[in-house]
């Protein structure tokens, strides 16, 4: 039975002008639903507004940042320890009776200069941050603090453009042309890694009853983006295995005063959240990753010199994309991924193995583009898992001019030059766009009416069902993590009729243990 494909068949990267569409199917299969309250969902369920409304009451945004010095650092205790991320932003939405609010991001002192933002919670009023002819994007990547450029080579990365910068569409259409030059290798680098990342987990399985997916997972997933994007072996250079590590310690230092690693409350918070870590820490570290990539890039450092960029600037770039955006993001995604499907249980384990199965058993045996197309099940809960943890939590914007944000309830007037944030864990689980939007719902996307819900799925900085341009801020590789993502449900149930998790919270992530592989018995 033909099936309807969710958005585009293909990514734009391996989109060619002959992809015809398949007829839809609007077929809804059961699923068992996971539970994990986020907000309170009111008691009669709505649509999104139309972002056009013009007849909700104007209010000035509720909240206040306390006093100099010392509510910062009471918010940060809140965040961290006393309340936790989640809490932080429910209790206080709560109290304001809005998910607009004011509020101190952490760190505040004394590494940022102004902790001070308007917090946007809701499906509605989240998008703002995606329109840069409203909100700017400069330096806002990690929030308010920027970390030191000596971490990236003396360059403010990509990330940290504004697209008005002019280097900005230069290196975005710098990693439009590494994702276009890749497309050939995607899939049988995909399952030639993860074949021996399978192998590898049955063998610890076997010998003890358990296998440890994080580590395992991360060299694989370095591996794949090696041999894929730049078509270099990191195994058969001076980097071997270790890549995965050096990273670790450098995104540590980009990200440790917005992180907590679980260390005694009052150590932690000096160690992490006062002061920078001196990034000569990590001088070694940083220095072996710019080697191979150097290294491994010469074919795309010549295109950045065509486009205007520096040979030096443009490694840096490819470094930071490849290490921090894409490996970064497969790090969280890849055991969410494991750890939803497993909880959902065998129900869901059958349906994707026989959608899988059957797809490529129909497209001569072999896994293809046509056959991915087949696989709306499979398509639907790579979906549902970046709507329902996102591996991007934050997104930032400062108000280029006077605004009026609208929530669902009310509108707020915002000041020029105001820093907006958005928790978008709250903005993709908002029960007044997603039915049920605390609970995991594999087959939420399946379907027309699955389909019309992707514009509120928001991980890539922008709607699932717009494209990246040199012009926004929205991830230049969005649909190369989502059919990385995919391929990685396929080659698991390639291989396995079901499988049996235990999932601890890692201080990025998910720590996941697999503790049953049942083998494919067709």
């Amino acid at each position: 039975m033909a099936v309807s494909p969710l958005v585009s068949p293909l990514p734009p990267f391996l989109r060619s002008t002959s992809t015809t569409s398949p007829e839809n199917s609007t077929c809804r299969v059961p699923i068992r639903r996971i539970r994990a309250s986020i907000l309170k969902k009111p008691s009669t369920a709505a649509h999104r507004s139309s972002p056009t409304a013009t007849n909700l009451p104007i209010l000035e945004v509720p909240g206040n940042y306390g006093l100099p010095f010392f509510g910062p650092v009471k918010d940060r205790f809140d965040y961290f320890y006393f309340q936790g991320n989640m809490e932080f932003f429910r209790s206080r939405v709560e109290k304001y009776g809005s998910t607009v609010f004011r509020v101190n991001l952490p760190p505040g002192p004394f590494i940022a200069e102004n902790p001070n933002a308007v917090v946007l919670l809701d499906g509605k009023s989240f998008p703002v941050l995606f329109d840069t002819s409203k909100v700017e994007k400069k330096n806002l990547f990690t929030g308010t603090f920027m970390p030191s450029t000596k971490l990236t080579g003396g360059h403010r990365v990509l990330s940290y453009l504004d697209p008005s910068e002019l280097n900005h569409g230069k290196l975005k259409n710098l990693l439009f042309f590494i994702l276009k030059s890749s497309r050939d290798r995607v899939i049988p680098e995909f399952q030639a890694v993860y074949a021996e990342l399978f192998k590898k987990l049955e063998t610890e399985l076997d010998s003890t009853g358990k296998a440890e997916f994080v580590e395992a997972g991360e060299i694989a997933a370095f591996n794949f983006l090696s041999r894929s994007l730049l078509g270099a072996n990191p195994v058969h250079t001076n980097l071997g295995n270790e890549a995965p590590k050096l990273i670790g310690k450098w995104v540590l230092l980009n990200l440790h005063p917005v992180i907590s690693l679980g260390l005694p409350m009052i150590l932690e918070d000096l160690l992490l959240h006062n002061f920078r870590l001196p990034s000569s820490l990590v001088k070694s570290e940083y220095s072996r990753l710019y080697n191979f990539f150097n290294e491994s890039s010469a074919k795309f450092l010549d295109e950045a010199e065509k486009l205007g960029i520096s040979r030096d600037e443009a490694c840096h770039n490819i470094l930071f994309s490849i290490c921090f955006n894409s490996f970064g993001g497969f790090k969280i995604l890849f055991p969410n991924v494991l750890k939803h499907i497993g909880e959902a249980g065998e129900q869901l384990h059958t349906q994707l193995a026989r959608e899988i199965r059957s797809a490529i058993k129909s497209n001569g045996g072999h896994l293809t583009i046509g056959a991915l197309d087949q696989m709306p099940l499979t398509k639907s809960v790579v979906y549902e898992s970046l709507r329902f943890e996102p591996p991007v939590q934050s997104q930032y914007g400062r108000a280029k001019r006077d605004l009026v944000v609208e929530s669902h309830d009310a509108a707020y007037r915002i000041r020029s030059g105001e820093m907006l944030y958005g928790f978008q864990p709250f903005a993709t689980r908002d029960p007044r766009i997603f039915d049920e939007a605390d609970k995991f719902i594999a087959d939420r996307f399946v379907g027309e009416k699955g389909e019309k819900l992707l514009k509120h799925v928001v991980w890539s900085n922008g709607p699932e069902t717009e494209d990246p341009t040199p012009e926004n801020k929205q991830c230049a590789g969005k649909d190369f993590v989502v059919m990385a993502a995919r391929l990685f449900v396929v080659e698991l149930f390639r291989r396995y009729d079901s499988f049996e998790v235990v999932v601890k919270k890692a201080a990025i992530g998910s720590f996941v243990t697999l503790t049953a592989l049942t083998k494919a018995s067709s």
